[in-house]
């Protein structure tokens, strides 16, 4: 029978949640949640000088914005130190372990002797036979120690998920340090002590920590347990092909929850890095990758962050929501964002310019000459379209007409153009062109008879009326 997944994700709160972060924790969560499994969130907050208060709260707060909902409580790796030393006192009594009171003068020149030698350095075990005598010399002494696992004879080998078979002979490991002088634990110490306690089963991260898994299994063996099993995800880099930082663009949850791109389909992105549902589908709802994610399905090779591929992927998700819950999103990044209008205005404006924008920021930039009149214009539109006077005096004209219109509705508004363009013999573009510029400001948008309709006549005539007295630039 399958065991039900326990994993967790552990970040360390010395900067906001970044995209490789996010990435963890979903194929995390996607993993769990489709076996009915629990998604624990563990704090590793033990680097007091770097650990800050205001990136846990970043870090709970994005992942609560992504939908990454955790089993509770949170776990803070600090609180725990009590746990972690008395680990170590065990594992000095069992004799897996031993003090190490070798000067920073002495392991100085180990290296330098190892380096002479044009070898890798690897502590000498020099501490590992200390007789009674002198150890309790020492500590009577109160010389300062450092705590060293204590490398078994052999090999280690593991099966990950998504690398395959690894064997790591214990040669190339040293007697690690698992607690250092000032009786603070390490990171590949307490990650395994913690992992037991909390009773992971599954462990799940970025490649960057597959040289780890074999020293924690070493500890997991010490501690008389069984390891979990591993899979360790691929690395994302940026477009050069180096590890994604900020020089190439937002890489906070954060700075993409301010520009108001949706989760689900930030969510969507990041689940393509170095994962597919195995056809050709790039853009997934939420509820089909909790149905199809598998470790089967994830890559060994880096995935290159595209952040054209994002915008198209966010801009699906995003054209597919109701108007409504767009204006709801909206609204919670800005409350008062046009309250005073007519809300059947405000839907109908997201419905018109919603497939367009990667997100809600640029929904609303998108939207702004839907309610205020442009009083500039795109240069490079005016130049090719409205470039002198004689497409002022055809625009006055046309403007003239329009107040002969009798219904105002995106058919008739076509009708009445074209049958007007044919009667001043130009073509229609003539004056869809110049139109649009009078009317947005911009030289693309959406449907031109359509945005007059939206608009209505007031608005359009008055537009139409500002542009013909200040076209083309003197």
């Amino acid at each position: 029978m399958p065991i039900t997944p326990r994993v967790r994700f552990a970040p360390s709160p010395t900067g906001e949640l970044h995209l490789g972060g996010a990435r963890t924790a979903l194929f995390n969560f996607l993993f769990a949640r489709q076996k009915g499994g629990q998604f624990f969130l563990r704090i590793e907050d033990t680097d007091s000088q770097r650990s800050k208060s205001e990136f846990v709260d970043q870090i709970l707060y994005s992942l609560e914005w992504l939908g990454l909902t955790w089993n509770k409580p949170v776990v803070y790796q600090s609180r725990r130190r009590d746990v972690h030393h008395d680990a170590v006192r065990k594992l000095l009594r069992e004799e897996g372990a031993y003090r190490c009171f070798c000067t920073v003068e002495q392991l100085a020149k180990e290296r330098d002797g190892a380096s002479k030698a044009k070898k890798l350095y690897r502590y000498s075990g020099r501490c590992r036979n200390i007789s009674d005598s002198e150890l309790k010399q020492r500590l009577n002494k109160a010389d300062p120690f450092c705590v060293r696992l204590l490398i078994p004879k052999g090999k280690t080998k593991f099966a990950d998920s998504v690398y395959g078979p690894i064997e790591v002979d214990h040669k190339e490991i040293d007697d690690f340090i698992i607690q250092r002088t000032d009786g603070t634990p390490t990171y590949n110490f307490t990650v395994v002590v913690d992992d037991l306690e909390m009773e992971i089963n599954w462990v799940i991260r970025g490649e960057d920590h597959l040289a780890n898994t074999p020293k924690q299994i070493i500890v997991y063996k010490a501690l008389g347990s069984n390891p979990p099993k591993f899979g360790h995800l691929p690395m994302i880099l940026g477009p050069n092909g180096q590890r994604l930082s900020k020089r190439h663009g937002a890489t906070g949850i954060q700075e993409y929850r301010d520009m108001g791109v949706l989760p689900e389909g930030l969510l969507n992105y990041l689940a393509l890095l170095g994962w597919s549902p195995g056809d050709d589908r790039e853009v997934l709802s939420f509820n089909q990758l909790m149905k199809e994610f598998s470790l089967k399905k994830v890559v060994k090779k880096g995935a290159v962050f595209d952040e054209k591929k994002l915008n198209w992927i966010c801009g699906q998700h995003l054209s597919d929501k109701k108007s409504e819950e767009l204006l709801q999103g909206v609204h919670a990044l800005d409350q008062e964002w046009h309250k005073d209008e007519q809300l059947d205005y405000v839907l109908n404006v997201i419905e018109m310019v919603k497939t367009r924008a990667k997100s809600l920021s640029e929904l609303v930039e998108f939207s702004d000459y839907f309610f205020d009149d442009p009083k500039s214009f795109d240069e490079k539109s005016i130049r090719k379209r409205w470039h002198d006077n004689s497409v002022t005096e055809l625009m006055n004209r046309y403007w003239v007409s329009l107040h002969d219109l009798i219904k105002w509705e995106a058919d008739s508004l076509e009708e009445h153009l074209r049958a007007f363009s044919e009667l001043e013999g130009v073509s229609a573009g003539k004056l869809i062109h110049p139109t649009r510029i009078a009317i947005s400001g911009h030289g693309v948008g959406p449907s031109l008879f359509e945005l007059m309709s939206l608009l209505g006549r007031e608005r359009v005539l008055r537009r139409l009326n500002y542009a013909i007295d200040n076209l083309p630039p003197s």
